[in-house]
């Protein structure tokens, strides 16, 4: 019996473009689909240590949904390193200012935190509206 596990070589990875339409569906759904597709999980292919995953194109991020109270109670935080240097925004400011932002903070929160992850954020395209600037790859529609 053969006791070895197949690992993708980096000249074996075929990478494919998807378009995810985001419109009236929730943050954090589109969010685990994007970074499933990323990291490459949908694929029989997929080696942990490896980039194999696909690039994504988000589309309509300014008309996704949040469920529940989110949209008045949450807010995201950073801090510039300095005394006093928080900033905070609650997310239906975020939505309606930057929902580029907010919907790559979600999908960058699911991905691993490491150089693997850093470099499949690397292949995210996100849009506010329905107009993106790449056609000459031909994505394909990614249904969920």
């Amino acid at each position: 019996m053969n006791n070895t596990t197949y690992s993708v070589k980096k000249d074996e990875i075929a990478r494919k473009w998807y378009i995810i339409d985001a419109e009236g569906k929730p943050l954090g759904r589109v969010a685990t689909e994007v970074a499933k597709l990323l990291r490459g999980k949908h694929k029989p292919t997929f080696t942990p240590n490896m980039d194999v995953g696909d690039h994504v194109i988000v589309i309509n991020c300014s008309k996704v949904i949040l469920t529940g109270n989110k949209l008045n109670q949450k807010i995201y935080r950073s801090h510039s390193g300095y005394i006093g240097g928080m900033k905070e925004i609650a997310a239906k400011d975020m939505l309606k200012d930057k929902p580029e932002r907010a919907m790559m903070l979600a999908i960058k929160g699911m991905l691993p935190h490491n150089s693997l992850g850093r470099q499949s954020l690397k292949k995210l395209r996100v849009y506010a509206g329905s107009e993106h600037e790449n056609q000459a790859q031909k994505p394909e529609v990614w249904e969920f």
